[in-house]
């Protein structure tokens, strides 16, 4: 087989395309011939040394394809069976091990390069609308980042949910992206701010430095600033008094895993996220599939922000 391997962490030239050994199974684990695996800014924090991690590994936490292995005790899938996953290092790779209660079906209707591509940024678009804040009919939500994969996602399943959307973008082309996504509005980075004033119930960031003030600005008192990522850099520390000054608003830093703590969470989340993929009520934007061995110009056009889409290796 062949992976995507990272001996020390750095930049892009640290992501090696080397020949490993065929893996098996160990007890309660599932070898998985990889369709497609997701690339995700988490890719590059792994890489970079942003996150930590005990090297050399194969990099990559999202994929999807069809196990062809399972070691003793499995009792939640079987060879043959599609599945996806997510939150599990390892699928910049032909072939993946992944926990077997860690692993979700994907139903027929649903391509596994689709599955693949929802499953880090859909969750995630799940959980901020469903659970880090209930998303009710005629609440106005922000999204940044409204033209990027997960912004696109966002703004659909705020929509199912009744919101009124607005979304942020850097260009024009962007702002179309966002508006077929289904946002009422788009503004621009440099002036959002000023024009929505303190309207908006939830904020949606991934984005990071560059707009949470902006974002604390638009909220109305006792709204929730949800700051998932940090595309643009890290959010400076924090005074609490700043909180109190907007209108005694909440601050949530949320990850995935938290949102996921058990397998039926796990389930009840892909479950929608696929039975709408399959309704046709949640569309997923593939901007663009690299070969495996292309992982580094994957991430290098996610980090330049020349996307406005889900990208994905395939092996």
């Amino acid at each position: 087989m062949h992976a995507i391997v990272i001996a020390a962490q750095g930049g892009p030239e640290v992501l090696e395309y080397v020949e490993r050994p065929d893996p098996t199974p160990g007890d309660g684990e599932v070898v998985i011939d990889v369709a497609a695996s997701g690339v995700n800014f988490l890719d590059i924090y792994h890489r970079s040394g942003a996150y930590p991690l005990q090297l050399p590994a194969v990099i990559g936490s999202e994929g999807a394809g069809v196990v062809s292995a399972v070691g003793s005790g499995v009792r939640e899938v079987a060879v043959g069976d599609t599945v996806a996953w997510a939150g599990v290092l390892g699928s910049y790779a032909d072939k993946a091990v992944v926990p077997a209660d860690q692993v979700v079906p994907v139903p027929e209707g649903v391509p596994a390069d689709l599955a693949a591509a929802v499953m880090l940024q859909g969750m995630t678009a799940h959980y901020l609308t469903h659970s880090t804040h209930e998303v009710k009919p005629g609440e106005t939500v922000l999204v940044h980042a409204g033209a990027g994969g997960m912004g696109q996602l966002l703004i659909q399943i705020a929509k199912l949910r009744g919101a009124r959307v607005i979304a942020t973008t850097s260009s024009e082309a962007k702002e179309k992206l966002a508006r077929e996504a289904g946002a009422d509005e788009v503004l621009h980075y440099d002036d959002f701010a000023e024009a929505l004033g303190g309207q908006v119930d939830v904020v949606y960031d991934g984005v990071g430095a560059t707009t949470f003030d902006g974002g604390l600005k638009v909220l109305r008192p006792r709204g929730l600033m949800a700051l998932y990522g940090a595309a643009s850099g890290p959010v400076p520390p924090v005074d609490p008094q700043r909180l109190n000054a907007a209108g005694s608003v909440f601050l949530t830093r949320p990850k995935l895993a938290d949102y996921i703590a058990d397998r039926d969470e796990l389930l009840g989340r892909t479950s929608d996220l696929f039975g709408w993929i399959a309704a046709g009520e949640l569309k997923v934007n593939v901007h663009q599939r690299y070969p495996l061995a292309e992982a580094a110009r994957a991430q290098e056009d996610l980090a330049a922000r020349r996307t406005t889409g889900k990208l994905l290796l395939i092996p």
